[in-house]
């Protein structure tokens, strides 16, 4: 096994995992006696993985709240410029409904599968237009094995480069924006919102989707209820205004919330694995702030319990990173955390410098 550090996280030599098995986003790690399990039993006797009912109501409520007076505002106000204003505040709530749809997905909110995926559905394919079963199953890979090159589709190479072994190797687009990626981050996440419809909708022509005809009817009654609002209420320049900067907005700030979580952490590479702790921990980033970063980050500020608790509440999180960092320390696991801004400059210098390779030869071209 490899693991490729950045500057800001060295990895830790020990701990590999002889069985090299995943683990999938809803699950725990390994046996009794390992380091992870000693660590979740002071969890679980904090009591942090009991359910929040009533934090978890009050949050839908709200969130649900702000998304529908957004279209009421917009109803109200017909033909105006200043439904760009609304377009924004729309922006935020799609992406706090698509941290809702997160929380869902690993059941953090209801314990059974049903009530999760049903729900999960509504705020995801019918709030956004966004597949809940598609964006499940790459998140679910993604938990099981972050920043691992070959296995977490987050890092594949579709369009920018996350290591110098990719950028070598890379060819087409990521090749071509590879050179100069971390000038290109940001201005990309624009077209985030659009690319999200679009995997969505071409999810639905795999094999093996789970409830194809469910997930598509939702997604085609979103797509046909939002143009249709646009369209009846604005005429055609300012609706194609409107949705340009409300999904431009929505692109960039789930961007900005989940850019900080892993890139520019290190990456992983070959058949051998760490240990499930040192797999998560490693490769995770968290990032410092209040009640408003918790809130517009949806939690995913702590990245590292997240990721070693997935269906930990949302609400707990902030005091298991007490416990979880002095664990660490305990057994000499480097635990990162900085603030939002450092975490954007470390992902940004990450995606430069492993850009350097198409940078070097397309000098000596």
């Amino acid at each position: 096994m490899t693991i490729s550090p950045s500057a800001s996280a060295p990895p830790a030599g020990s701990g590999v995992d002889p069985t090299g098995s995943g683990v999938d986003a809803g699950t725990a790690g390994p046996g009794a006696g390992s380091d992870f399990a000693r660590l979740s039993r002071r969890i679980a006797a904090a009591g942090l993985l009991e359910r929040r009912p009533g934090y978890y109501a009050v949050r839908l409520a709200l969130v649900t709240g702000s998304f529908a007076a957004g279209w009421t505002v917009f109803l109200a106000l017909g033909d105006t410029w200043w439904q760009l204003a609304v377009a924004a505040f729309l922006a935020l709530a799609f992406g706090q409904v698509a941290l809702v749809a997160h929380d869902l997905a690993h059941r953090q909110v209801f314990r059974r599968r049903r009530p999760s995926e049903i729900s999960g559905r509504l705020f995801g394919n019918l709030g956004i237009g966004m597949s809940y079963g598609w964006w499940m199953n790459k998140h679910t890979r993604h938990h099981a094995h972050p920043n691992h090159e070959e296995l977490d589709p987050d890092v594949a190479p579709d369009i920018l480069v996350w290591s110098a072994g990719q950028a070598r190797a890379s060819r087409g687009l990521p090749r071509l924006l590879g050179g100069h990626q971390a000038l290109l981050f940001f201005p990309l996440l624009t077209l985030e919102g659009f690319n999200l419809h679009v995997a969505s909708l071409r999810a639905l022509c795999r094999p093996g989707m789970r409830n194809r005809l469910l997930e598509g009817a939702l997604l085609l009654l979103h797509i046909a209820a939002l143009l249709s609002a646009l369209f009846l209420v604005l005429p055609p320049g300012k609706a194609v205004a409107f949705l340009a900067v409300n999904q431009c907005l929505f692109g960039v700030y789930l961007g900005c919330t989940f850019a900080p979580n892993h890139k520019g952490m290190p990456t992983i590479s070959g058949d051998q694995r760490l240990d499930f702790l040192r797999r998560q921990v490693l490769t995770s980033r968290n990032v410092r702030g209040g009640r408003f970063t918790d809130v517009m980050l949806g939690g995913l500020n702590y990245q590292i319990e997240h990721h070693l608790f997935p269906s930990m509440p949302t609400a707990h999180l902030r005091r298991a990173r007490v416990l979880v960092r002095q664990y660490c320390a305990e057994i000499g696991v480097p635990y990162h955390e900085t603030g939002l801004i450092r975490s954007y400059r470390e992902a940004l210098a990450h995606l430069h410098r492993v850009g350097e390779p198409i940078r070097r030869q397309r000098r000596a071209a």
